[in-house]
């Protein structure tokens, strides 16, 4: 059977022991758990002595998991054992170094798939390393701030007007989102106070034309709504319509960083069935309010996956 490792890092600020004690002991993990974050009905039972946990769900499936080794404050394994949607095992390690009260936290998994999805190998580890560099950012939250700066609300269905839009297409790598789409974003909010501000009518969007984690490629575009389209507009900006829909909608409020975690539930939602993605219609998110006079916690933003 293909085998695949997972390894991911994260630099916490705070000492060793502060740290360690939200990891060897399973009842904290719903606090900072990548996956029950997206489905917080789950089912989890926790071990009296918190070694031990098992969870069923019907987005994140079942499994269970029990503490085989820990060395205090700097290193745990686990075994790990998932029950649906299919059978496999794994180890999980965690290896914690302090250095001048930061400590460094790495998350490692091994495992292997199934024959039969030998060729998922590869996305495989692309999805699960994303599921744990979320995991690792909301553990930081939890250490260094006591709580996660992460909460979504499940909204469900919606339905949306028609959405004109003057706006900016973007092509670059996974790593470049952040800082393209900020310049993207300034450079659109000026053109348009200068030449359309009467043609403002509500919140900004980004629309994911292409978002491929193992190609490490998106395209999208950074979007204003207007009235109405404009006659015609100079180059880097264009125009467009999000048509009327209706869509299934997560809102995600807290930093941008954990935005990840509403557009992984929206995924697994979608690959568990509970709504039917209309592939016609790109998914986009909605900015409810801006960085520019929010609190990056409070920040809102709802993620758009339209329907059939």
């Amino acid at each position: 059977m293909p085998k695949f490792q997972i390894i991911k890092t994260i630099q916490i600020h705070k000492k060793a022991d502060a740290v360690f004690k939200y990891i060897n002991d399973f009842h904290f993990w719903p606090k900072w758990s990548p996956w029950l974050i997206v489905e917080p009905q789950t089912h989890v039972e926790v071990q009296q002595d918190g070694k031990y946990f098992s969870w069923e769900g019907k987005i994140t499936g079942s499994g269970a998991m029990r503490i085989e080794e820990e060395q205090e404050n700097k290193a745990l394994l686990c075994d790990l054992q998932f029950f649906k949607p299919w059978k496999s095992k794994a180890k999980t390690t965690f290896h914690l170094t302090e250095d001048k009260g930061t400590t460094e936290v790495t998350w490692k998994m091994d495992s292997q798939l199934p024959f039969f999805l030998f060729w998922m190998k590869k996305s495989m580890e692309i999805f699960i390393g994303m599921d744990y560099e979320r995991g690792l950012k909301l553990l930081k939250n939890l250490c260094e701030d006591g709580k996660v700066h992460s909460q979504l609300e499940f909204r469900n269905l919606e339905s949306l007007p028609e959405m004109p839009y003057i706006g900016i297409e973007t092509q670059c790598r996974l790593c470049e989102l952040g800082p393209k789409m900020a310049t993207d974003f300034g450079t659109l909010m000026a053109y348009i106070e200068e030449n359309y501000a009467d043609l403002k009518a509500g919140d900004s969007f980004t629309i994911y034309h292409d978002f491929n984690p193992v190609k490490d490629h998106a395209r999208y575009t950074a979007a204003f709504p207007v009235h109405r389209l404009p006659e015609s507009l100079e180059p880097p900006f264009i125009s467009g319509v999000i048509p009327e829909l209706k869509a299934h909608v997560v809102r995600h409020r807290g930093p941008y960083e954990h935005l990840g975690n509403a557009w992984s539930a929206q995924l697994m939602y979608q690959r568990a069935k509970v709504f039917k993605l209309n592939k016609k219609i790109p998914a986009f998110e909605i900015y409810r309010n801006s960085p520019l006079d929010t609190a990056p916690n409070d920040l809102i933003t709802d993620i758009f996956f339209a329907v059939k």
